[in-house]
């Protein structure tokens, strides 16, 4: 390898490098759904692209099932080449299926502003730009919208973030799961580059930043 060759070499390594989010230490929800036994609910929420969110979650403590796929648009449009257009109003989303005694919708929401993605982002996470790519939680019920909307309050009101929160609010109009060959992506390509420069670091940050959430064995995709 020459040295023009060696040094553009470094230059992607550096660049890919630096498109993985830091993790930010923030306080849990001050409003948030208490532990309680009940049956399984789901959280839908947007993060950038699908594979590295999936993997995050899939190491939370009392989620059951992680799964890939889209909201925010049609049914018609849920098919990954259609919606890389970034015309469909569609967001790349994860559907985590959790235990309510065990976790909590707060909690759920604190990895996912903490280390699953970077929420001062609009429209874009790292390398990965567009309107599929935004940052959103797409709740199911009241009682999500009010945590949703509390928490991003009192984020802002502390200035947990250097800059504005732009992750957006919307209710759930309907998730449907991506192919099958992007269900338990990280898990299944970990030496992939994407997944080692972009996505690897959050499951780190996930363990040194709460420890008390993580789970060191993942779930996988039909599973629980």
């Amino acid at each position: 390898m020459n040295v023009t060759s060696f040094a553009a070499a470094l230059l992607v390594v550096f660049s890919l490098t630096a498109c993985a989010e830091q993790a930010v230490v923030i306080p849990p929800p001050a409003v948030d759904s208490p532990k309680a036994a009940g049956p399984l609910q789901t959280a839908v929420l947007a993060g950038g692209c699908f594979w590295g969110v999936q993997g995050v979650y899939e190491h939370l403590t009392g989620v059951r099932e992680v799964i890939s796929g889209y909201a925010g648009g049609e049914r018609g449009s849920a098919h990954y080449e259609v919606v890389s257009g970034g015309d469909t109003g569609h967001a790349e989303s994860v559907q985590i299926t959790f235990d309510p005694s065990q976790v909590t919708y707060g909690q759920i929401l604190q990895v996912f502003f903490s280390v699953a993605h970077d929420p001062t982002q609009l429209n874009r996470q790292g390398p990965d730009v567009g309107t599929q790519y935004r940052s959103a939680i797409f709740y199911a019920d009241e009682g999500q919208k009010k945590v949703a909307e509390s928490y991003i309050a009192q984020l802002a009101k502390t200035r947990a973030f250097q800059s504005a929160i732009v992750t957006r609010v919307d209710v759930l109009k309907g998730f449907y799961p991506a192919e099958a060959y992007h269900q338990d992506y990280l898990l299944e390509h970990p030496r992939d580059a994407y997944i080692v420069f972009n996505d690897l670091p959050k499951i780190r940050n996930f363990e040194k930043t709460l420890p008390g959430l993580y789970q060191t064995e993942p779930v996988r995709v039909g599973k629980h």
